[in-house]
């Protein structure tokens, strides 16, 4: 049996805004360890809608989510803000990196926040996911100086360091050209064969979705395949 990372059950939402819309009509499906899943479908399919609930930042929905077995209903924002450090890593479109900081020190910030080990320790693991997505020589360089598919790689680099248990994505490619989405997905292909690393990424990229492991398509806030 392969270990459920991550369980949608039946999950609803609706926005109320000044009319009430049915934006996710009961979703239900599982992801295992190791899966390299992509979400597809047109705009405003609710595929970021769907990430933001099992990503735990949006909680107004019905529905069960569980990540690794625990349900998260009715937990405090202090308790998910936790589940997310600790067992979420994200990469979006926008990089979000700190341009004040070094390469480095961007990588560590989740780990220093988690507090699960020394900062000396945090600063090897930084190094250790740098030379793994080979930008080890990267390290002690501002973030802003380096290139757009650089910054990207930090941010898989930093989604990696507290060795979450899900790796999420929204459009990690979507401002990439295609050398470097190429570069992208190669390491989450990688991350998926080699380290056994859980991914779920949002894509609008075909030939994308089409070489990860599974897709699941949207449209109209329902699942029309998984």
């Amino acid at each position: 049996m392969l270990e459920t990372i991550l369980e949608a059950r039946h999950i609803n939402k609706e926005f109320h805004d000044p009319v009430t819309v049915q934006v996710l009509t009961d979703i239900t499906f599982s992801i295992s360890k190791g899966e390299f899943v992509s979400v597809i479908g047109k705009s405003g399919s609710g595929k970021s809608t769907l990430l933001y609930i099992l990503s735990t930042m949006d909680t107004d929905y019905e529905g069960e989510l569980l990540i690794d077995q625990e349900p998260m209903g009715g937990r405090t924002d202090a308790e998910l803000a936790r589940i997310r450090n600790e067992k979420i890593g994200f990469v979006f479109q926008f990089h979000y990196l700190l341009n004040e900081f070094s390469v480095l020190r961007n990588v560590m910030l989740p780990g220093l926040k988690l507090g699960r080990y020394s900062e000396k320790e945090v600063e090897h693991r930084a190094m250790e996911r740098l030379k793994m997505l080979g930008i080890g020589h990267l390290a002690n360089k501002m973030a802003y100086r380096i290139s757009g598919g650089e910054k990207q790689r930090v941010a898989i680099a930093r989604a990696l360091i507290n060795d979450p248990h899900i790796v999420m994505g929204d459009e990690p490619t979507g401002n990439l050209d295609t050398k470097n989405s190429d570069m992208v997905f190669d390491i989450f292909k990688e991350l998926a064969q080699v380290h056994n690393q859980t991914l779920l990424i949002v894509t609008h990229d075909e030939g994308f979705a089409q070489s990860s492991g599974r897709i699941i398509e949207m449209e109209d806030g329902r699942i029309i395949r998984h």
